[in-house]
Order: C-alpha cells, then structure tokens, then sequence
C-alpha cells in the first residue's frame, strides 16, 4: 500500500494522473559519484596504495565487499520513486578505479536481478579513478563507446593527465540518446581547469550534433562546480531557464534546485550541487507545446534516503561516507545520487 501511495505522489509531481500515465512510457536516467571504489589489488602505474590491505585505509576484501553492496543498494533503488520495478535505466558514475570494480558491482544480487551492464574506458587519471555507464539492457541498446580525453592547453600542465569523457551512444525508447560521463578536475585545482572542461565538453555536443542534429545528448557527472559557475553556465553553456534554450543548446534543471538551498554534497555547512544532468535542446518542450510524440525531459530529483545520512555522533546530519576523520564507517559516498525522469508517449 506505501509502495502505491509512493507512486501516485510522485506521479502528481510529474504532472500526471494514474490514467494519463497508462499513455506514456517512462525512463530514469540516474548520475552518483560512487566515492573511491576500488578493488583491493594494485593497478600498476597508478597511485592506488591507500586502497591496498596495508594501506593507509586498510582497504580490506572485507571493506570492499561492505562496499560493493551500499553501493548496489543505491543504484538499485534509483528511480524507484516514479519506477518502483525498474529503476532506472541509465546510471553515470565517477570514482571507480577500474573494470574488474564494475564487473563486481554488476554481480551484486540487486543489479544482476536487473541483469545491469556497463561501459567502461581506462582512463589516464594518476589515482586510477575513472567514470563509468551502468544500463539496462532490456532499455538502453549501446552503439557506441568511446573515451574522449581531456586535453590540457598549458606548457607547465604538459605531461598531467586527468579523467575523460566517457561517450556512450544508444538507443533509448527507440531513439538516438548519446550519454557524456563527466568528473572534471577538483576543487584543489583552480576554476581555470574546470571551465576548460565546460568548453571541451561543449566543443563534443557540437560535434555530436553535428554528426546527428536529432541526437538527444544528456550530459552528467559530477562537475566540481555549481550550476551556476562560469564552468557549467559559460563555458557549458548550461542555461537556467528552458525558455532561454535555442536549437543545439543545452538546459540545466539543477540550478532552481540549488537555488532552494540544498544540493549533493556538504561543505562547511553549505550545500554544493555538484551532481549534474544537463540536457540538449532536443530533449526540451519548446514553449506552448506540450506533445511526448518523441522522448523529452519531464522532472529531476536528488536522490535521498534516510540511510544515506549520519544519525549520530560528531557528524550527525551529514552524508554518510565510507570513511571520516580516518575511521572506516560503512558508508556510501560523500555525494548524493540525481536522477532525470524523461517520457515519451506510447505508441
């Protein structure tokens, strides 16, 4: 009965009756930065000793399988709001340090009951951590998969490598839907690094397009940056407003929600909306239209659970991470998930 109740509230949300719903096809598509999953085993050339059993973690078989788990029990629950037998279909992730992490996190009971698949690229970045896409393949039919690096402009920069952008193109509810996984350079770097992502990013839609002016393109990750920063706004190009989105541009639905005062991830307090899934024109509803004949954009949340936030103790009301103040606490990630909903008519 709460599983039902649960469903009908969300789908008032989305501005559907039970009746009206029975029309139309739903879709989640789904970003979370998984927080530093890495197996116990070195990967050679990378700086991965701190997830090592005599590491500075202590990065137990028995840690990690504790992790695998949390973590599978995030992904599997999102979307589950407006999906409750699915979830989603999509999911993007940061922070996974290499295949053999993606292999064991699609094993987990909950992900394999879905049969889940993912994409992977090795990627350049020194600590080994890359981005990865989960899917349903029952949903989403992968045609592509590629790794587009990023690309550093400066001579004292010449020799650094970071993480790219993981480009995977499919096909969604019978449609060309191309997805772009981002983690762009970190806040201990300047703002300098992550603008210079916005452009590159916004330099492979245009290409995408290019190639396929019908492409939906979603454009997720965790950005380093808040929705309204020079990298995501300028850069990107991300807009705030859909009104404000011409043809071959791309709208950002987290700006409003940060606006609220909440967001994916606490520092000092405040709340950052890092975790974004931005969206091209052709995903939009232009203005006095109101048609799902092809798949559009619908609504977005932050995922949330109780399970996710400390009860207790020194950090009571924070996200529940995996370790703080050196101690191993059986958490999940630093971040929370997002999720988009999109919709499409049925035929």
């Amino acid at each position: 009965m709460r599983k039902k109740l649960s469903l009908l509230i969300m789908l008032l949300a989305l501005g559907l009756a039970p009746l009206q719903a029975q029309r139309y096809s739903i879709y989640g598509v789904g970003f979370y930065n998984l927080e530093n999953l890495f197996d116990t085993k070195h990967d050679e050339g990378k700086n991965d000793y701190e997830y090592l059993p005599d590491g500075r973690n202590k990065w137990t078989e028995m840690k990690y399988q504790h992790k695998l788990h949390n973590m599978s029990t995030v992904l599997s629950e999102m979307g589950t709001d407006v999906l409750p037998d699915v979830g989603c279909a999509v999911i993007g992730v940061s922070e996974v340090e290499n295949r053999h992490c993606l292999q064991d996190l699609c094993e987990q009971p909950k992900l394999k009951k879905r049969n889940f698949k993912f994409c992977h690229v090795e990627g350049p970045d020194r600590r080994g951590v890359d981005c990865g896409l989960l899917y349903n393949p029952a949903l989403f039919k992968v045609r592509s998969v590629r790794l587009v690096p990023y690309v550093y402009d400066l001579e004292k920069d010449k020799g650094h490598a970071t993480r790219g952008f993981l480009t995977v193109s499919g096909t969604l509810a019978g449609e060309h839907v191309t997805v772009i996984v981002c983690h762009w350079p970190s806040r201990g770097t300047t703002s300098y690094y992550r603008e210079l992502a916005g452009k590159q990013v916004k330099a492979l839609k245009e290409s995408l397009q290019k190639e396929d002016p019908q492409v939906k393109i979603i454009i997720m990750g965790d950005m380093n940056d808040d929705p309204r920063d020079r990298s995501m706004s300028v850069c990107l190009g991300a807009k705030r407003e859909i009104k404000d989105v011409k043809p071959g541009e791309l709208y950002n639905p987290w700006w409003k929600v940060h606006d609220s005062g909440t967001g994916t991830l606490m520092y000092d307090g405040a709340w950052n909306l890092f975790d974004q899934i931005v969206v091209n024109y052709n995903l939009l509803h232009q203005e006095g239209q109101n048609d799902y004949n092809t798949l559009k954009f619908r609504q977005n949340q932050i995922f949330r659970r109780d399970y996710l936030f400390q009860t207790e103790g020194q950090y009571k009301g924070n996200i529940k991470r995996t370790h703080a103040g050196g101690v191993w606490l059986d958490g999940y990630s630093d971040h929370l998930p997002t999720v988009i909903y999109l919709m499409k008519e049925r035929k």
